[in-house]
């Protein structure tokens, strides 16, 4: 019984240790952020790196979603005569939850192991090391970009998924369906409010700074070698959806 409770408590205080490293971690590129908002073009070029070659996967998977969406809100709408309102349901179901839950965890599994994968490989080919020796900030020269980079192309990722996914839903509704087409958006939108887009980029906001801060704290504090560069990026996924789904219930629970 001794040994549990101290394996426990050893676990307990290891888990708070990497959580306050965490942490400081994100104050000092909070302290940062001011001054590296000035350095723009590192920025987008780290938005494109991020977001725009994540487009593919984000767009695929959008549009499936929103068809599979289209097909189960169809099959329990019509169990109450409400077809109409299919447009509603896809729509609320992927601003509040779906969209930016989803892309959230497809962002940590493309563009999140990209970040954590080229900083821990410059970590294990002393790249950073050499900066330090130089007296150039590594934070400030190679992490903060790629931090804020992840940071704003989460929630245009996450707008684009919705849409998408908006679109597919109303393939399957309309097309496949037969669901009168003025009623699917007309129903849209009257039934969802400004609170509800609020709310969508609300959580693609915190979701994209707490994935591209678990992916470049991974990636910096990796083990230079390539078994430390791979439990990096592996870290990197796992952490970034436990953390997106307790955010997300969080977040859902204030917003209720």
């Amino acid at each position: 019984m001794r040994s549990l409770l101290t394996e426990f408590a050893d676990g307990l205080k290891g888990f708070l240790e990497r959580v306050g490293r965490l942490a400081r971690f994100g104050l000092q590129l909070a302290v940062l952020t001011p001054g590296g908002l000035l350095r723009v073009r590192p920025i987008i070029e780290q938005v494109y790196n991020t977001g725009a070659l994540s487009l593919v996967i984000i767009m695929t998977c959008g549009l499936f979603v929103g068809m599979v969406l289209g097909l189960q809100g169809y099959e329990m709408l019509t169990r109450f005569g409400s077809e109409e309102y299919l447009g509603t349901a896809a729509a609320l179901s992927l601003l509040k939850e779906l969209g930016p839950v989803v892309t959230a965890l497809l962002f940590a599994g493309r563009a999140g192991t990209a970040l954590a994968a080229e900083l821990g490989l410059m970590r294990a080919t002393d790249q950073i090391a050499a900066m330090e020796i130089m007296a150039v900030d590594p934070m400030r020269r190679v992490v903060l970009p790629r931090f804020l980079g992840g940071v704003i192309a989460m929630p245009l990722l996450s707008a684009i998924f919705i849409a998408i996914g908006l679109f597919g839903a109303q393939l399957v509704g309309v097309q496949l369906f037969g669901v009168d087409q003025g009623s699917f958006w007309s129903q849209m939108r009257g039934s969802v409010e400004l609170a509800d887009v609020n709310e969508g980029l609300i959580k693609g906001a915190v979701f994209g700074v707490a994935c591209s801060l678990i992916a470049v704290y991974e990636g910096y504090h990796a083990i230079p070698t390539a078994e430390g560069v791979g439990r990096a990026t592996t870290r990197t996924v796992v952490n970034s959806a436990v953390v997106t789904l307790f955010l997300d219930y969080i977040l859902t629970a204030i917003m209720l």
